[in-house]
């Protein structure tokens, strides 16, 4: 059976069409937000807040990797990549989902800079799959979700910075979502990804340290 291969065009109007449905159209999740073992209880207003920051930086760290795998299958040259980078984004778009429902139940609303981190993030996916190809592209993909993973579990730790203890909705959601970066990281090193240099993830680590601060607060 011969594959199907899209032209240039083709995957180009795909990653327009992801970017509009990621930062306009409501995401929708294949599978439903996880439900806490525990019955929620009342949160402070207090408390509200700093949830939502952190849920606030959640939800930009999944539009960006909506577009960083959008990217990234634009500009892989092996199908099975194409069609895995593919795949890690329509699973990731639970997350999307997730975050924002949250975000809105927390009476809150996702970061005015969206577009912006979109538009970071895609062009990164680009220079690792124009300038390095998939084995780069998939050494980006596992640093990224190896550095989100270890964010995540920093918002399930018991201290002041982490999520308010009793948010049990919130941290269901985290712990679902940060299992599946491990399973998407494990993906990519199955792949074949390349190791990046110390100072390659030391630089990605000092953005997305830059993204969290800001989208904490917009």
């Amino acid at each position: 059976m011969t594959r199907f291969t899209r032209s240039p065009l083709d995957q180009a109007l795909t990653s327009a069409d992801v970017a509009l449905r990621t930062l306009f159209a409501k995401p929708r999740a294949a599978r439903p937000a996880p439900v806490p073992m525990t019955a929620l209880s009342e949160l402070t207003d207090a408390e509200k807040r700093h949830a939502a920051g952190l849920m606030r930086v959640n939800h930009v760290g999944e539009i960006c990797a909506q577009a960083l795998y959008s990217a990234q299958a634009l500009t892989a040259k092996s199908q099975t990549h194409r069609e895995q980078f593919e795949r890690a984004a329509y699973e990731e778009m639970d997350h999307l989902a997730w975050t924002a429902e949250r975000l809105a139940e927390l009476g809150s609303r996702p970061s005015l800079l969206s577009p912006l981190w979109y538009a970071g993030a895609f062009g990164l996916g680009l220079v690792a799959g124009r300038l390095g190809g998939d084995r780069i592209s998939l050494g980006f993909l596992v640093e990224t979700e190896t550095q989100v993973e270890a964010h995540l579990a920093s918002h399930l730790v018991g201290d002041i910075s982490g999520l308010p203890a009793n948010d049990y909705a919130s941290r269901a959601i985290v712990a679902q979502m940060q299992a599946d970066e491990a399973e998407h990281g494990l993906m990519a090193k199955d792949a074949g990804a390349a190791e990046l240099s110390k100072e390659v993830k030391a630089l990605m680590g000092k953005a997305a340290k830059v993204m969290t601060t800001v989208a904490y607060r917009m």
